[in-house]
C-alpha cells in the first residue's frame, strides 16, 4: 500500500487539498496499478516560520 506525505504551508483551501489528494490518487493508481483504496495521502501543514531553505526561514522571505 502506498503512503504519501506532503509537506507544505498553510493556506489551501479544502477545494484545493480534495483537488489534490484526488489528482495524486489518480496518478499512483495509474503508475502501481493499484486499487484507489490503498492510496494513502498525509497532508502536513507547516507555518514558514518552522521551515528554512538555505538558513533563513521562509517567514523572513
Amino acid at each position: 500500500m502506498p503512503i504519501l506525505q506532503i509537506d507544505m504551508h498553510p493556506g489551501k483551501t479544502l477545494t484545493q487539498k480534495r483537488e489534490l489528494v484526488q489528482g495524486i490518487t489518480r496518478a499512483v493508481v495509474d503508475a502501481l496499478a493499484c486499487p484507489p483504496e490503498l492510496v494513502e495521502i498525509i497532508i502536513r501543514e507547516t507555518p514558514k516560520d518552522a521551515w528554512s531553505v538555505a538558513g533563513t526561514l521562509k517567514s523572513d522571505t
